[in-house]
């Protein structure tokens, strides 16, 4: 995820001033320079880092942190809390047209920030929240455009309108809310063409949309890894067309993060939303709050509760159960094992849960080094070439049906060995575990077992 390096670089100056037992002024100075440093080398807007250090500095110089019992994590919730404060402090919320009436909503964006696939996946997070949603295919210059709309709204079970006949995009947005009118659909997401770079072209265009129909929400869409390019779109945007919120697209790649941590105190604009991935569902609401606990490598334990609830329909949490109960009783078989790992790639795969998790403190490197998806695999590999006698029931696996599994899976009898040892091992573990939590109601069955089998590159559990 972005950030990488800042939530790095700060977690070195944290360490070096909870080192201390009292600070002094010199001291809190030389690590908001720090500080100040890593933030410009985030592609963090400049104005905007030197009001941070300076506010952050004034207040950790004061009397209660300098003499305070613990005076280095006072100054890193100062940090955070001034964080959360430049991000927005509260979460917004897309507004919503009370009453009968289609709540219109206009994408905006430059070409290949990734508005047409954001835009599909706004309309599941509606659908999801039991709205009627319906797509509006406004570009019609880029090629194949209104093709990737019609095939992104048909998976999130989203109606698509559009016209190939050659109409103005404005003529588009107005039969599309008579459209609307007619079939009871109450969100209107009008995906509208991009540009290379704006131009005036572009913004006569949205512009013509909004004087067609009324338009509730501007939602403009930027490309995280551009940077301070990010900040200058939003602003450029927002004088030209008025924007009402903005979406921050490829979060989860290597970019820096700087347009987080300014586009708002630049532009006054909140982050709605970020997108965290290819997928339709990769679309994250923000938060000002977690956002700075993940950059200052706290965790973020709430959104992965939300991914959980969001991934686990009520089948899913039906077979939780049912694991928890076979945990306590030590009848995890390997069956449960392929539950789980299915349950996981639906929260994002070992890799997002463990960035999620508080302490961890793991790069993207980290993790890829503690996580080896081919070792998983090929786990996975070992139990499909079992018989369901077997899966259910480890005991009955001979040296010719280890043999055989073996050939199937690809690898060798000892791999099937180690695997089926470990297995073993950690089934006693967890009997001896679920004796320990009986009557803890809800008790997830993988929670804590992350030093396991198969996913480590010392070998073990995924979880």
């Amino acid at each position: 995820m972005a950030f990488e390096s800042l939530t790095d670089k700060l977690n070195e100056v944290f360490r070096n001033l909870s080192g201390k037992g009292r600070l002094t002024e010199s001291d809190v100075k030389a690590a908001m320079r720090e500080v100040k440093m890593a933030l410009l080398e985030a592609d963090v807007n400049f104005k905007v880092v030197k009001k941070f250090v300076s506010t952050v500095q004034d207040r950790a110089i004061g009397a209660d942190v300098m003499n305070g019992l613990n005076p280095g994590q006072m100054v890193i919730k100062i940090v955070n809390e001034e964080m959360t404060s430049l991000m927005g402090s509260e979460t917004t919320e897309i507004r919503l047209e009370p009453g009968r009436d289609a709540t219109v909503i206009m994408m905006a964006g430059l070409q290949g920030a990734g508005k047409t696939t954001t835009a599909a996946k706004l309309a599941g997070k509606f659908k999801s929240k039991g709205r009627k949603p319906l797509l509006v295919a406004l570009d019609v210059y880029r090629p194949a455009a209104i093709k990737q709309l019609q095939v992104n709204g048909e998976k999130q079970g989203v109606d698509v309108f559009a016209l190939e006949d050659g109409t103005r995009p404005a003529q588009i947005a107005l039969a599309a809310m008579e459209h609307a009118r007619k079939n009871g659909e109450t969100v209107v997401i009008l995906d509208t063409a991009g540009r290379l770079q704006i131009d005036e072209a572009m913004m006569e265009e949205l512009s013509d949309i909004k004087d067609a129909v009324t338009v509730h929400q501007t939602i403009l869409v930027v490309d995280a890894m551009t940077g301070q390019e990010a900040v200058t779109v939003a602003k450029t945007f927002d004088e030209k067309v008025g924007v009402d919120g903005v979406i921050l697209t490829k979060m989860d790649g290597d970019t820096r993060g700087g347009a987080a941590l300014s586009i708002k105190a630049v532009t006054g604009k909140p982050i709605l939303y970020i997108g965290m991935g290819e997928k339709l569902s990769d679309l994250e609401q923000f938060y000002p709050d977690r956002m700075a606990s993940r950059i200052l490598g706290m965790g973020d334990v709430l959104t992965l509760i939300d991914k959980a609830q969001e991934a686990l329909d009520k089948e899913d949490e039906e077979k939780t159960r049912d694991m928890a109960g076979r945990v306590r009783k030590g009848k995890f078989d390997f069956n449960d094992y392929l539950e789980s790992m299915k349950q996981m790639r639906k929260m994002g795969g070992m890799s997002s849960i463990l960035s999620m998790l508080p302490g961890m403190g793991m790069s993207k490197d980290m993790l890829e080094g503690a996580i080896d998806e081919k070792q998983l695999k090929q786990t996975e590999a070992i139990i499909l070439s079992m018989t369901p006698q077997e899966r259910a029931n480890p005991k009955i696996l001979t040296p010719q049906r280890k043999f055989r599994i073996a050939k199937g899976s690809g690898c060798d009898i000892a791999t099937v060995n180690r695997f089926i040892k470990q297995f073993t091992q950690m089934q006693k573990m967890m009997k001896q575990m679920g004796g320990m939590s009986r009557g803890r109601r809800g008790r997830n069955p993988f929670s804590g077992m992350l030093g396991g089998m198969g996913g480590s590159r010392r070998g073990g559990f995924p979880f």
